[in-house]
């Protein structure tokens, strides 16, 4: 599979949102930085699509307050 059919994300969430919608997960490390690093078999090349459809979703939204939430109890 060459690098085109591969889709690299950070965001833990979107990852989740990929593999949800029935993409395959490749790798799923941390990078010396502490950042995570996925990367996910896009074979039909739907990535691009599944990123706007989980920002437009209740998903989104559903992880935005988490982290907000997450923010206001560890400061």
């Amino acid at each position: 599979m060459n690098q085109n059919n591969i889709f690299q994300t950070s965001d833990l969430a979107l990852a989740a949102y990929m593999v949800t919608k029935g993409m395959k997960l490749l790798k799923a490390d941390r990078k010396p930085n502490g950042r995570y690093h996925f990367e996910i078999e896009d074979p039909n090349r739907m990535a691009d699509e599944y990123k706007m459809e989980f920002i437009n979703s209740e998903f989104y939204k559903f992880d935005n307050n988490l982290k907000t939430l997450k923010k206001m109890v560890y400061s």
